[in-house]
């Protein structure tokens, strides 16, 4: 692929990504109305929502990432490649399928071992609610596995224009919710034991109805992109025996990291009845809900760069890793590094001043304990937002050389790093800061991960064009602390003059985030920065066309 055509793929699919992401944040807005962004109900749906995604990551995400568009770029390049492809669908369907059959079964055992509610009542709801979300796993699959194969075949914007087709679904369903019951300030749902079986269906139904949305859409895409699926078994000859070895260090990975994240579930769902043992109302306290929320602003720059960027990349480090051509590898995870680099420094900076009127955007309706309760958590994720950036770039380039197990050591140290220091919070911390404290120690692992992967690349490949990276991210550093400079200085003066309900939130969000914006781009025009020419190029090109 040429650098135009991979510009032009990160433009679509991050096209596709900006609008699934505001689509996701009017669905947190709309759920956070419908059910609060803390208390009883609010963590319970958050833990059983979560499972499928953690169950999905832990057997078939990371597994699609490592094998997947590897083995299709080289199986398309021989005369038996959609057998291959037919085959692999075949089995992880099968796969899928079976697991979410045990996996819904086994519903109590995952709420017990990814919760720690004090609450018997709180726990039972959560179960309910599992069982109704669990299923998300089959389908989640489906659409990672059809979305992979279309990126394979070069065909990048359905995978990531999908996943609107999600919210779009779970926010009719919420917004049914809340016309048939009222909002949680009114219905009086936040607590666990008001819940019925007519309310747990029409919320967790919604979410899980979004989920097979979402799969089912990439199902014309395919066709146009001349992929005709035929179920097909057996594995003899499929070349999915080589792929097998990837796939078990992957899960190895996958499975390390899934016990970081375990700790961190368990001391955020701890969090508002250890809160309220000492005095402190359980509503304005962060717990799983809102690490949820935290989650999702902190997802948000990521997945319109970084992932959008990373997988248009990965195709051409597929073949460059197969043909040995170390030098493209070098130059490409090069490129990647700094135009990524560019965009999350400002976007750390820009959402650290803009944290808590962001937070009081989303969560419109929410208590203002319940902002402020997000909004620490946001501020400790985001800080790690960089070197997440870098890590999710030095993955591409392991998987493009098919090699999982050398990455297996890495996230043993960052989940070490997750446990230890989710359970310090617990142990040294007020219970209101726990989650705050999970979310530095994810940060603090990001930064862990993106050091050794680094150091283990630049010896593998010898070098990463170090210093051309260090010297951009420290001008792109620079500017941002400039930008940060104007963007707190404007936000105290609109605080002189505005209140601090929503619309003056949206007004902040909006000034603060343009100036911002005009004063980073300025600096980094004097620091001759050139990567963010890069990044808006295809834009650019879009508007000019449109003139003309």
């Amino acid at each position: 692929m040429t650098d135009d055509g991979t510009r032009r793929g990160a433009a679509l699919m991050a096209s596709g990504t900006a609008v699934s992401r505001m689509l996701g944040l009017l669905r947190a807005m709309v759920m956070a109305s419908a059910i609060g962004a803390t208390g009883q109900a609010a963590d319970a749906f958050a833990v059983a929502n979560k499972l499928p995604n953690v169950l999905y990551m832990l057997l078939a995400g990371g597994v699609l990432n490592a094998i997947l568009v590897p083995q299709v770029v080289r199986a398309y390049k021989r005369k038996a490649g959609q057998e291959y492809v037919d085959r692999l669908l075949t089995l992880g369907f099968a796969v899928l399928a079976g697991a979410t059959v045990v996996l819904t079964l086994l519903a109590p055992v995952l709420v017990g071992l990814y919760s720690n509610f004090g609450n018997p009542t709180q726990n039972a709801l959560a179960t309910t609610f599992a069982y109704w979300c669990i299923p998300q796993l089959f389908f989640y699959g489906v659409y990672g596995l059809l979305g992979q194969v279309l990126n394979a075949r070069g065909s990048f914007g359905p995978y990531m224009w999908a996943p609107a087709v999600n919210n779009l679904v779970a926010i009719a369903g919420f917004g049914l919710f809340i016309a048939v019951f009222g909002v949680w300030k009114t219905s009086g749902v936040v607590d666990a034991s008001t819940w019925t079986g007519g309310q747990v269906a029409l919320l967790a139904g919604a979410a899980t109805l979004g989920v097979v949305a979402q799969a089912v859409v990439l199902i014309p895409a395919l066709r146009r992109a001349g992929v005709h699926y035929r179920p097909r078994w057996g594995l003899r000859g499929s070349g999915l025996g080589a792929a097998g070895g990837v796939a078990t260090w992957t899960l190895a990975g996958l499975g390390v990291g899934q016990l970081g994240y375990l700790v961190v579930s368990r001391v955020a769902s701890a969090a508002p009845d250890a809160a309220v043992a000492d005095g402190v109302t359980g509503t304005a306290v962060a717990g799983p809900a809102a690490y949820d929320v935290a989650f999702l602003i902190f997802m948000l720059p990521h997945s319109l760069v970084t992932v959008s960027l990373a997988t248009a990349l990965f195709t051409r480090l597929s073949a460059q890793a197969h043909d040995a051509d170390v030098a493209g590898v070098r130059a490409t995870l090069s490129s990647g590094l700094r135009v990524v680099g560019v965009f999350t420094v400002f976007a750390t900076a820009a959402i650290v001043v803009l944290a808590l009127p962001v937070t009081r955007v989303i969560l419109a309706t929410a208590s203002a304990g319940s902002a402020d309760a997000v909004a620490s958590v946001v501020i400790a994720m985001v800080l790690g937002l960089p070197a997440f950036g870098a890590w999710s770039m030095f993955q591409r380039a392991y998987y493009a050389y098919e090699d999982a197990r050398s990455m297996v050591p890495i996230q043993v140290a960052m989940a070490a790093v997750v446990a230890l220091g989710a359970w310090a919070s617990q142990m040294l911390l007020r219970p209101t800061l726990w989650v705050a404290g999970a979310g530095a120690a994810m940060t603090v692992s990001y930064v862990v991960g993106a050091g050794i992967a680094q150091w283990q690349l630049r010896r593998r490949l010898g070098g990463i064009d170090g210093a051309r990276v260090l010297q951009v991210m420290a001008r792109a550093t620079l500017a941002a602390v400039v930008s940060a400079a104007v963007g707190f200085g404007v936000l105290l003066l609109l605080r002189i003059w505005l209140s601090t309900g929503l619309m003056a939130s949206i007004i902040q969000c909006a000034v603060v985030g343009t100036l911002m914006g005009l004063a980073y781009a300025a600096a980094l025009r004097l620091l001759r920065v050139r990567e963010l020419d890069n990044l808006l190029m295809p834009v650019l090109r879009r508007l000019r066309g449109g003139r003309r």
